[in-house]
């Protein structure tokens, strides 16, 4: 065994909780081309191939890990890195950032339309979504109309998902956009419009590119295995959601993906402040009671049954 898989062993024996996805073993990970890496860096990129860390995620860890080396003057096999610093974050408060929202959002619905939207608003429901997907532009326009009127005498706080447009149009309170959308989305329009924004994230190279614009909160997920839609990235797991809750800790965060009561205190656990569900609530016998179990269950910190 050479020095450099022997250190990344090390690496990965501390953090076991961090394997997730498809782990490659010690010969796979050794199978890139890392020779013109420091010695350090190289040997916890092959860790993070081995915890099943995609490519462009085990890139950002090694490179973080390295200047938290520099930084510190020592490499520590033990530490997870977690400084923002580290990971080229800017620092807050941002001049640029999008208007604030609650750092915690609490039970945060994503529902398929707005008739549902006004259920969950009209059951206490701190925070909900309008997931509506369809090509015609004029049924967006009146479904979105439709949920902000919906959450109209609530105190529900509305996200309306993709359709940036008809959300400023609306006046909805804000707006969530997929990694895919923020390319080609107005943002500095939608910044000024007043609206709050979230982001989907799906691992380190997707933080680091939502931070980039500074958004009102970031979503982390998928922390389980869901069926609603086809992940690229495997589930996270409760120990990376962790660490990404102790690096973006300045952003309000919510946890998203096949959580239901049974894995929620390890979700709570992680120290976020929200947590999204869908089926959970949309597919329920007694979506209402659904809710309240949620909403209890968080505000207790253990499951409600």
């Amino acid at each position: 065994m050479n020095a450099l898989q022997a250190l990344a062993d090390v690496v990965v024996a501390h953090h076991l909780d961090m394997t997730a996805g498809e782990p490659l073993s010690a010969q796979q990970a050794q199978q890139h081309a890392d020779a013109a890496l420091p010695a350090e860096q190289a040997a916890v990129l092959q860790a993070c191939r081995r915890l099943g860390f995609v490519e462009h995620d085990a890139a950002c860890v090694a490179q973080a890990w390295q200047r938290q080396t520099e930084r510190t003057g020592r490499f520590d096999p033990q530490a997870w890195p977690q400084e923002p610093q580290d990971f080229g974050l800017r620092p807050w408060p941002r001049p640029d950032a999008f208007p604030p929202c609650p750092q915690q959002l609490g039970l945060y619905a994503v529902l398929p339309d707005a008739a549902w939207v006004g259920r969950m608003a009209r059951a206490g429901v701190p925070t909900v979504q309008l997931r509506f997907k369809s090509e015609d532009r004029a049924a967006v326009k009146r479904e979105v109309e439709a949920a902000v009127r919906a959450v109209e005498g609530t105190s529900a706080l509305l996200f309306i998902n993709d359709h940036w447009q008809a959300a400023m149009d609306a006046g909805a309170y804000g707006l969530h956009l997929g990694q895919e959308d923020l390319a080609d989305a107005p943002l500095e329009r939608i910044r000024s419009s007043g609206l709050r924004l979230g982001v989907s994230t799906h691992g380190y190279a997707e933080m680091r590119v939502a931070d980039q614009v500074s958004p009102s909160y970031l979503a982390l997920g998928a922390v389980f295995p869901t069926t609603l839609k086809r992940m690229v990235t495997a589930p996270q797991g409760t120990g990376r959601l962790q660490a990404y809750a102790r690096l973006m800790h300045q952003h309000p965060l919510v946890a998203i993906g096949g959580i239901d009561l049974d894995k929620l205190p390890g979700v709570l656990a992680s120290g976020v402040g929200s947590v999204a569900v869908v089926r959970a609530i949309t597919a329920a016998d007694n979506p209402e009671q659904a809710a309240q179990g949620f909403m209890q269950a968080m505000a207790s910190g253990a499951p409600q049954k």
